[in-house]
């Protein structure tokens, strides 16, 4: 399965699981979970946006403002003002995939004017090595989403 593919896969597999979110659910947080489904939700579609310009320096990230709420380390604890509605970030994520496509279309093997390090662990040399990292994170924060929709519907 190509990169490209694995990308599609993902974002489907995130759209099945917000298509089982109650509306009461999204800004709940339960015990033991660090933030809330619009927080995951929100946080996939930047990271994602951020990913990429940094593999693209031409790509231009839409909803930077965004960030503020969703960036590694933020919390809806600490937001301040108002975030992005549930409709607003759906929107978003269903307009995402094909513009990123786009963007990647004959890109993936371009190497990387400097290797993205994450700790001692992993570098990443290529467009393609930083979307297969983009890809594994969309599907562990999709798992989370799963994981607080269950935990809120109990």
């Amino acid at each position: 399965m190509s990169t490209i593919e694995q990308l599609k896969f993902a974002r489907m597999y995130t759209m099945g699981r917000l298509s089982q979110v109650k509306e009461d659910a999204w800004d709940k947080q339960p015990t033991g979970f660090n933030n809330t489904i619009r927080w995951n939700v929100g946080h996939i579609y930047c990271s994602l946006e951020n990913f990429i310009a940094t593999a693209l320096p031409s790509y231009e990230p839409q909803h930077k403002e965004w960030n503020a709420f969703f960036e590694r380390g933020t919390s809806p604890a600490k937001w301040e003002g108002q975030a992005p509605a549930k409709e607003e970030l759906l929107a978003a994520l269903e307009e995402q995939l094909p513009r990123v496509v786009q963007a990647l279309e004959g890109s993936l093997d371009q190497v990387l004017p400097e290797p993205i390090k994450i700790g001692d662990m992993l570098t990443m040399g290529t467009v393609d090595a930083v979307m297969q990292f983009a890809i594994w994170h969309e599907g562990l924060h999709a798992g989370v989403i799963h994981g607080l929709n269950r935990a809120i519907g109990e």
